[in-house]
């Protein structure tokens, strides 16, 4: 690999596809690189983990509930299922109303994507036709070199 890469390949195929698996090297720092490039070319990147997303399209697209962890305590309710739910926006909607004017739009680049079931990367590679501001790349495991490919072949492979 090339000390210095300018991520136009990986730039170009994400246009492309809309959807992007990546492998990454283990030790790390490669994708922060990528990140940087995809900045530099227009693009807003959100970092996030698949750990706990639950529902994907749901915390993604549309307002959902959240229950805290109840940490052991017993909530003032008239029974041990009573709790409090907060309902939060969703994320995608929040952060394309505040990208900035001249923006290509956003890449949500998602780790830890080995976790993903089948169906949750079906919505996920058809997520840039239905927002077309939305760029998907998702780490779906390790390798050698940072390679990457399309997000529909990884999920023909698994």
């Amino acid at each position: 690999m090339a000390l210095i890469t300018t991520g136009n390949g990986l730039i170009r195929d994400l246009e492309k596809f809309g959807a992007l698996g990546v492998y990454v090297p283990l030790e790390g720092g490669y994708e922060g690189r990528y990140q940087r490039r995809l900045r530099a070319a227009g693009y807003t990147t959100l970092h996030i983990t698949a750990k706990g997303l639950g529902d994907v399209a749901a915390y993604l697209t549309r307002i959902h509930g959240v229950r805290p962890p109840h940490l052991g305590k017993k909530s003032n309710g008239t029974g041990a299922a009573v709790g409090h739910i907060y309902y939060l926006p969703p994320i995608l909607n929040s952060h394309l109303e505040q990208l900035p004017p001249k923006s290509k739009g956003l890449v949500l680049w998602i780790i830890e994507g080995h976790i993903l079931s089948n169906e949750e990367l079906e919505y996920l590679t058809n997520l840039p036709q239905l927002e077309p501001r939305v760029k998907v790349v998702i780490e779906r495991g390790g390798d050698r070199v940072f390679r990457w490919t399309s997000l529909e072949k990884t999920l023909l492979a698994s």
